[in-house]
């Protein structure tokens, strides 16, 4: 079979059914939400520069969920506080490390 154009007949239809596809919403919509979706951006995690306050309230939240989860063994705080507790400890570190660069 040879990759040549398309008699204009075949042409026609080919057309005509390009047309009928770019009309029809519902396959658009799925052909949308079917595409890959884009990475998030890690550049703005990289380029995170926490404010000492910023630090010392996610501490502050951090060190309350924990006493609290300790005192009343309830899960929604106990989950609270793991949900917490790392963000607290990368912006901790990102402090750190913006403090002792030169």
């Amino acid at each position: 079979m040879t990759t040549g154009r398309l008699p204009d007949h075949e042409q026609r239809i080919l057309d005509e059914m390009e047309r009928a596809l770019r009309r029809d919403r519902r396959l658009a919509r799925r052909m949308r939400s079917s595409r890959p979706r884009r990475r998030p951006d890690l550049t703005r995690v990289t380029h995170y520069r926490p404010h000492v306050l910023t630090v010392s309230l996610l501490l502050a939240m951090s060190i309350g969920l924990m006493v609290t989860g300790i005192v009343t063994s309830r899960p929604a705080v106990i989950w609270a506080f793991a949900a917490i507790w790392p963000l607290a400890l990368f912006a901790v570190f990102r402090l750190l490390c913006r403090w002792t660069q030169p």
